[in-house]
């Protein structure tokens, strides 16, 4: 318990540090949350998904960007259990603080979670509001030039869903970059530190996650990205692999969709299908 109080004392510091940092660079900017960015002034949009390497760029000062999983099917097995979970609406709302400060609120508005007892066939189903996740991400190189970009971003997860029971209290720290190469290729990295719970029982576990990302036009307006990324498990010394595929389309200078596929390699690594998009005020 000593452990989560400081993991989570830790995370919640690095979040309102965040938000005094990005105060402290407002003084010296032109632009803030009450004083917006010129629309034609903004910045290329950039967004955090589909893939799960987080963009290192934040929401320009006083606008607003809304993220979402319309439909996400995630399948995962256990030696003891199978859970099926039908996300709709796992939406991600942004707000552009500073020039290099967002915060952001992440909410599933409805899930279907569907759990199958393996060893005695019990089955058990729950619907509901899902869990809230506070996030705020803080450029620190490249957010309006240059190849080069890295971003730190602390969040905590608040046990508020109504469709899974054991929902605890989680949090961590993740830090993405991302490096424009010639050609209009575009190579992300992130590492992330997690205090999550555990699948099957309530106790908690530490998770190391490190992804690679590869990204490039198909065609005008449409890009393929794809990517791999693996996570540790520190207390089961459990790693579980995964290869994700996506396509993203501007349909205008302010919209975009999105659909792919993570997929965990081990048997016991969960598989999503998902289709998204994502809109900026």
């Amino acid at each position: 318990m000593n452990k989560n109080k400081y993991f989570f004392t830790s995370v919640l510091a690095l979040l309102l540090h965040s938000l005094c940092a990005g105060q402290q660079q407002n003084a010296e900017s032109h632009y803030s949350l009450f004083k917006p960015v010129p629309k034609a002034l903004m910045r290329e949009m950039e967004t955090d998904r589909p893939d799960v390497t987080e963009s290192p760029y934040t929401v320009d000062a006083g606008h607003f960007q809304y993220e979402t999983d319309i439909v996400n099917l995630v399948r995962e097995r256990t030696e003891l259990q199978k859970t099926s979970t039908l996300l709709i609406n796992h939406a991600n709302i942004k707000i552009g603080i500073t020039g290099s400060t967002a915060i952001q609120i992440g909410f599933p508005t409805y899930g279907i979670q569907k759990e199958t007892d393996l060893v005695t066939g019990a089955v058990t189903t729950a619907r509901g509001f899902g869990d809230i996740s506070l996030r705020v991400k803080q450029n620190l190189i490249g957010n309006d030039n240059g190849k080069f970009a890295l971003a730190v971003l602390p969040y905590i997860k608040l046990p508020t869903s109504g469709y899974d029971d054991e929902s605890r209290l989680e949090g961590g720290l993740i830090v993405p970059m991302l490096y424009k190469l010639p050609g209009e290729w575009k190579i992300g990295m992130q590492v992330e530190v997690d205090r999550l719970k555990d699948t099957d029982q309530p106790a908690m576990h530490t998770q190391f996650l490190q992804t690679l990302t590869l990204s490039h036009p198909l065609v005008k307006s449409v890009e393929g990205i794809a990517e791999t990324y693996y996570t540790y498990d520190f207390k089961a010394h459990h790693l579980s692999n995964y290869v994700n595929a996506a396509v993203q389309m501007k349909v205008a200078k302010d919209f975009k969709v999105d659909a792919g596929i993570n997929y965990g390699l081990q048997h016991d690594a969960e598989k999503h299908n998902f289709v998204g998009a994502s809109y900026r005020l």
